[in-house]
């Protein structure tokens, strides 16, 4: 009896401990919480969040509300949409209501009416992904030329840097999608290799201005989630990671996951999922994770020519974890 009283505490107890402990730092003892939001000088400010349409419901509006303090806080120049747009099942047309409910009437903030450049997730893909793309012509905020497309932007301040920003999309990247009934009809209409050579002519420019490449897509290439074996996850690192490593990308940005990680692998490009806009699910520490959270938030990217500040912001403003890379 008493074995078994001391089984069940540990059942709790390890149960507890999991329910609690949101945030996973490796290296934990090293590493310094600032908690506090750092707004460097002179910088590109943006914000980054995905995996958010839902009407309002499972914190999309506590976690629009503090986007929209953030924003305010650094005067944010934009807003990056790492996918999965419009739950469950994407748009029908650039009239859909879901634009109304999941987007105009959420994030009203007069500081989130900046720009935002959003890309295509596997749920955007069960209706209609073009209407996103037609969307654009009626929305003054939401930028989304075409299913893939680049933005090169200033750094405030430093006509000498730049920073260049490429949106992808990962879906038809991904084999098993083409016999899927839900993503196949839409999948089958896209050139993938006409893609992938568009990625290759424009990270492989040799402009001296541009500091930093980015690439935002929706499929992470590695997490610390429930995907970390999935055969999306194994088709965008298979399909894409010769083209990050030969180009030197900087910084590779999804969503998918929904959660909160900061992962490095064994090149210089360093990989950030922010996909916990309404909604959170459990993380895990891989050989890749610094950092892993099951927490309802987004993420600040703050850029000069020399370092990018990478901060992770929970639902009630808390800074859960920042990172520098330096160049």
């Amino acid at each position: 009896m008493k074995q078994q009283q001391i089984l069940l505490l540990l059942i709790t107890s390890v149960f507890f401990t999991t329910i609690n402990a949101q945030v996973f730092i490796k290296d934990s003892i090293n590493y310094v919480a600032t908690e506090k939001l750092i707004v460097p000088a002179n910088a590109l400010h943006f914000i980054a969040m995905g995996d958010w349409g839902r009407n309002g419901a499972d914190h999309q509006k506590q976690v629009a509300a503090q986007m929209g303090k953030t924003a305010s806080e650094i005067k944010s120049q934009f807003v990056i949409a790492t996918g999965d747009n419009f739950y469950p099942s994407g748009v029908v047309s650039e009239f859909d209501p879901l634009f109304h409910y999941s987007f105009e009437d959420i994030y009203t903030a007069f500081s989130l009416q900046w720009d935002w450049y959003p890309v295509l997730g596997n749920h955007d893909y069960k209706s209609n992904p073009d209407a996103q793309v037609a969307y654009s012509k009626i929305s003054r905020r939401w930028k989304m030329p075409a299913r893939y497309y680049s933005k090169l932007i200033n750094i405030p301040g430093d006509t000498a840097s730049r920073i260049l920003i490429l949106f992808i999309d990962t879906n038809p990247l991904i084999p098993e999608f083409y016999s899927n009934a839900e993503y196949g009809p839409n999948v089958k209409t896209q050139d993938s290799a006409k893609q992938k050579k568009w990625i290759a002519k424009e990270l492989s420019t040799t402009d001296p201005r541009i500091k930093w490449k980015i690439v935002v897509g929706h499929h992470p290439m590695f997490t610390g989630g429930g995907r970390t074996d999935g055969y999306d996850t194994k088709a965008i690192r298979r399909s894409l990671k010769p083209l990050f490593d030969k180009y030197g990308v900087d910084v590779y940005l999804a969503g998918h996951e929904h959660s909160l990680q900061h992962l490095i692998a064994d090149t210089k490009t360093q990989h950030f999922i922010s996909g916990a806009a309404s909604e959170k699910t459990v993380v895990h520490l891989t050989p890749e994770s610094k950092m892993v959270a099951s927490e309802y938030g987004f993420m600040v990217f703050s850029a000069t020519g020399k370092q990018l500040l990478v901060q992770t912001i929970d639902a009630n403003g808390k800074v859960i974890y920042s990172t520098t890379i330096n160049k």
